[in-house]
């Protein structure tokens, strides 16, 4: 039987989750680590705080702002997600934005009448709304955005929060070795690395209707700039033609960048909900895992490695943290080798090689133990 979240030996709660992330059909860890929770103990309940809706930069870019606030994920009331408003640009107000931000948050978890909250930040936005509250505090650090680039302003604040949350934080998760390191010098951390559902991935699925004809060589994961080598993509894409390099995730790429995946010949499929995810893993005749490899990514633990380790379709990576360690059926390839790799592996047609990454559930159980030290340290019930 995996331990309750809720240990007898220490205070009893609720989560309020501060993600970088919405609760969508496109899953990624905070969604994963959120239903094995609830899974784990029955009497939990947990509010998603996703990413605020910018009003301005939506209208400025001709959209319609989505819709805000609270609303009801599962039947039985014990996920709620809440999408609060961003009025003001962090140029003009920064404090008054965060403390917005902040009041939202508090508003939530006061209507849903959340016992003892627990403050899980993933998004150092809210390192005001843990510093001021007495709240038990798990800091979730999953990417070092401090390395990703962005303006002096930017950057600055960023440091400011994360400094605050290190402080303030009763307990500190990391998901890679490079963390351990980086914020292993300020204090104490945990490293809880991605993990894999292997039933769902492993259970056979259908073709699907949107692949190209095989054979083909599929990328899985959001598509972003600072993680995509988009010129080794395109090199990769010429040398395996008329076999098809395709994209299967959220494009969230420079237009320049879409553009030049698809004059290569590209297939660029959007994203695809997590329950349909195996079944692309599963028809793909080879993965690929075109990331640069820089001080950002050497921050991530990404979770395609454990699904492709879990599937055990043939997989060629570049040497990216996370990734490299993993062993068959992946291999590695520097750009210089990466093409021509994919290609090799694509006339070999080679059958899968299934290996035995670690679990969401076990993944899941660690972070559980860490919520339960973190509610120890602060163990007098809080109040709004």
């Amino acid at each position: 039987m995996r331990p309750s979240l809720n240990d007898p030996a220490v205070p009893t709660g609720d989560i309020a989750l501060c993600s970088l992330e919405a609760w969508d059909d496109v899953w990624r860890r905070n969604q994963l680590f959120v239903k094995h929770l609830l899974d784990t103990d029955p009497h939990l309940r947990v509010l998603f705080v996703e990413p605020p809706v910018d009003v301005l930069l939506e209208l400025a870019n001709g959209r319609r702002p989505g819709k805000v606030g609270l609303r009801q994920v599962t039947a039985d009331g014990r996920l709620w997600a809440l999408r609060p408003r961003k009025v003001l640009p962090r140029l003009v107000g920064r404090g008054t934005v965060d403390r917005g931000l902040a009041r939202s948050v508090r508003a939530a978890v006061t209507k849903l009448t959340l016992r003892n909250p627990l403050l899980w930040v993933n998004d150092v936005t809210y390192a005001g709304l843990a510093e001021e509250d007495p709240w038990p505090v798990v800091y979730d650090i999953t990417d070092d955005w401090l390395l990703a680039g962005g303006s002096k302003r930017t950057l600055k604040r960023l440091q400011a929060c994360e400094t605050k949350l290190l402080k303030r934080a009763d307990e500190v998760v990391v998901v890679s070795r490079s963390l351990v390191t980086s914020k292993g010098r300020q204090r104490d951390v945990h490293l809880i690395g991605s993990g894999v559902d292997l039933e769902h991935f492993r259970k056979p699925r259908a073709r699907p209707a949107d692949l190209p004809p095989p054979p083909i060589a599929v990328y899985i994961g959001t598509q972003h700039d600072i993680r995509l080598d988009v010129d080794l993509c395109t090199a990769t894409a010429q040398a395996i033609s008329p076999a098809k390099l395709v994209f299967v995730g959220p494009n969230c790429l420079k237009h320049e960048s879409t553009r030049r995946l698809r004059g290569a010949g590209c297939t660029l499929l959007g994203p695809r909900p997590y329950d349909d995810t195996p079944a692309y893993y599963q028809h793909a005749n080879v993965i690929v895992v075109p990331h640069r490899v820089n001080p950002f990514t050497e921050s991530l633990d990404p979770i395609k490695g454990y699904e492709c380790l879990a599937v055990g379709s043939p997989t060629v990576s570049t040497p990216v943290a996370g990734i490299r360690d993993l062993g068959p059926p992946i291999q590695l390839a520097p750009p210089g080798e990466f093409p021509s790799l994919v290609a090799q592996l694509l006339a070999e047609r080679r059958p899968t090689r299934p290996g035995q990454p670690p679990t969401w559930a076990e993944r899941s159980d660690a972070f559980a133990g860490v919520l339960r030290s973190a509610r120890r340290k602060r163990s007098v019930p809080s109040t709004i």
